[in-house]
C-alpha cells in the first residue's frame, strides 16, 4: 500500500465508452486543455494529423476513418458525469475540473474522405478550433484515422493481388475487439471485398454476407458425407463445403457427391483451408469437373494476405475466390500507421517541432493532386495548381456536419468509388506489392519558405533564452 487512499471503480466499463464520449482519451489531454482554459489559452489553433514513413511495403495508403470521427465531434460534449469521472482519476475535488464543463466541438475540419489514395508525409486531417477543445480530441481522432488507414491500406493490396477475383473479409474472429472487426470489414468494402463473414459489418455497410462451414460440423457426424448433405440441406444461399477435416481429395470427392444434387439455380463450391492451397485447388477443380460440376467454385483461405493471394496466382491455382482473415483484419506486417497529430498554427501564428527525426512542418496545409498521384505539399491558402485537385476538403464548420449525412451503406459505396478511380489513376510501380515505388509529395515553394522563417524564428528565440 503506498498510503494513498484506494478509489472505488465504476460500475460502467471502459469497453462501454464511444462515440461522442469525453472519456476515451488519455489523461494528459485532459490536463492540458484545463491548463489552457486557467491560462486563458483559447485562440483557434489548427493540429494537423500526418502519416509517417512505413517500414512495410507500402507504394500507398488509403484514407479511412473519417466518418467515426465526425460522428464523436458531433455528439462530444463534457458532461456532469464526466467531470466526475475526470476527477476521480485525477483524484482532485470536482470544482477544479469546472472549467471543461459543457466544452463542446465548435471547430473547423478539412479532411481527406475515405477511400482517397494518400501518401505518407501527407495530412489526412487538419482540425481547427478553439486550443482546448482540440487538443482533448486528438486521442479519438488519431485512433480511429490510423487504425482505419491501416486496415483500408492492407485490404487495398489483397484487391491488387486478387486481380478481379472476389476477396471476402473473415477477420472477425482474430481481429483485436469486436469493434476492430467492424473496421476491418468496413474498410474491405471501401476498397473493393466482395463480402465479409461478420453478420453486424453486412447489415450496416450494405455488404453481402457470406459464410461456409467448420470443421466441427463435419466432426460431430459419422461420417463426412453425411455432414455435407445435412450442411446442404440447411443451407441459405450458397453452398459451400469445407473438405479438409480429414483427408482434402477425398473430402471433394464426398462433397462433390452431393453437390451434384444441389439445384442448379443454387451457388455451389468447396473451401481450402490449409496444406498446399495451389497444389490442392489444382486437385480439387480437377475431381469437381470430372464430377460435371464445372460450375463448382473452389474457396481458398487460411492465413492468406496479399503475398498468399499473389502466390496462388503465380503458381496457376484454379482458386475463384480468396477468403482473408487474421494477417488483414490485424495488418499483420504494419499492424499500426505511424500517424501524429501536431499543432502546426495556434493564434494565427505557425508553429512547428524541431526534434531530430520528428521535424514537423508549419502552418495549415493541403495537398494538391496531379495525374499519377504526382502530389505537391503546400499551404491551405494556396492556389491549386493548374491541371491539379485539392485532397482536403471541408467536412465540419463551426462545429456543423458540411452537407447531408449519408447513411454507412452509402458512406461506403462513395468510398469505394473515389478508391477505384484512385488506384486506377496509381502508376503501376506504386501498386506493385514487392518493391513498390514510394511515391512521396513535392513540398511547395511558400511552404519550404514558412518553414524556414519558422525555424529561424524557434531557433532565435531558443539561442535568446540560454
Amino acid at each position: 500500500m503506498t498510503g494513498r487512499t484506494r478509489r472505488r471503480g465504476h460500475d460502467r466499463a471502459p469497453t462501454a465508452l464511444g462515440v461522442g464520449s469525453p472519456l476515451a482519451t488519455d489523461l494528459y489531454e485532459v490536463t492540458m486543455a484545463l491548463a489552457y482554459l486557467r491560462e486563458g489559452l483559447t485562440a483557434p489553433a489548427t493540429f494537423s494529423l500526418i502519416t509517417r514513413e512505413s517500414r512495410a511495403e507500402r507504394g500507398f495508403l488509403v484514407a479511412a476513418g473519417l466518418a467515426d470521427v465526425l460522428d464523436h465531434l458531433e455528439r462530444f460534449r463534457v458532461d456532469e458525469a464526466d467531470l466526475d469521472a475526470f476527477a476521480e482519476v485525477l483524484g482532485v475535488p470536482v470544482a477544479e475540473l469546472r472549467p471543461l464543463a459543457g466544452l463542446r466541438f465548435t471547430g473547423d475540419v478539412r479532411a481527406v474522405p475515405e477511400g482517397r489514395v494518400v501518401l505518407p508525409g501527407e495530412p489526412l486531417l487538419e482540425l481547427t478550433a478553439p486550443l482546448p477543445q482540440a487538443q482533448l480530441l486528438e486521442t479519438w481522432v488519431l485512433n480511429q484515422i490510423s487504425h482505419q488507414t491501416a486496415l483500408a491500406s492492407k485490404a487495398a493490396r489483397c484487391v491488387v493481388a486478387a486481380r478481379g477475383k472476389p476477396v471476402v473479409d473473415f477477420a472477425l474472429r482474430r481481429t483485436h475487439g469486436v469493434e476492430a472487426g467492424l473496421h476491418a470489414a468496413r474498410a474491405g468494402a471501401i476498397v473493393g471485398f466482395a463480402a465479409t463473414s461478420d453478420v453486424a459489418a453486412a447489415r450496416v455497410y450494405g455488404m453481402r454476407a457470406s459464410g461456409t462451414m467448420a470443421h466441427s460440423f463435419v466432426e460431430v457426424f459419422d461420417d463426412e458425407r453425411a455432414a455435407f448433405a445435412a450442411f446442404a440441406d440447411a443451407a441459405v444461399g450458397p453452398v459451400t463445403l469445407l473438405v479438409d477435416t480429414y483427408d482434402t481429395e477425398e473430402g471433394v470427392r464426398r462433397a462433390a457427391e452431393v453437390l451434384r444434387g444441389v439445384p442448379p439455380d443454387r451457388e455451389i463450391g468447396v473451401r481450402l483451408d490449409s496444406g498446399d492451397l495451389a497444389a490442392l485447388a489444382q486437385r480439387a477443380r480437377a475431381i469437381l469437373d470430372a464430377a460435371g460440376l464445372a460450375r463448382a467454385r473452389i474457396v481458398a483461405s487460411g492465413g492468406l494476405d496479399e503475398h498468399g493471394i499473389e502466390e496462388l496466382h503465380e503458381r496457376g491455382a484454379p482458386v475463384d475466390v480468396l477468403a482473408v482473415g487474421t494477417k488483414v483484419g490485424t495488418s499483420a506486417d504494419a499492424p499500426y500507421l505511424d500517424a501524429a497529430y501536431k499543432l502546426v498554427e495556434y493564434a494565427g501564428r505557425p508553429v512547428m517541432k524541431l526534434s531530430e527525426g520528428k521535424a514537423t512542418l508549419p502552418g495549415a496545409k493541403q495537398v494538391f493532386r496531379g495525374p499519377g498521384c504526382a502530389d505537391v505539399l503546400g499551404l491551405a491558402d494556396e492556389a491549386c495548381p493548374a491541371g491539379s485537385e485539392p485532397l482536403l476538403e471541408p467536412v465540419v464548420r463551426a462545429g456543423r456536419r458540411i452537407g447531408p449525412r449519408p447513411s454507412p451503406a452509402e458512406a461506403v459505396a462513395a468510398a469505394r468509388e473515389r478508391f477505384e478511380a484512385d488506384l486506377a489513376a496509381l502508376p503501376p510501380a506504386a501498386r506493385a506489392l514487392r518493391g513498390p515505388l514510394r511515391l512521396r509529395p513535392r513540398t511547395s515553394a511558400r511552404l519550404q519558405a514558412l518553414t524556414q522563417r519558422t525555424r529561424e524564428r524557434l531557433a532565435h528565440r531558443v539561442g535568446a533564452s540560454r
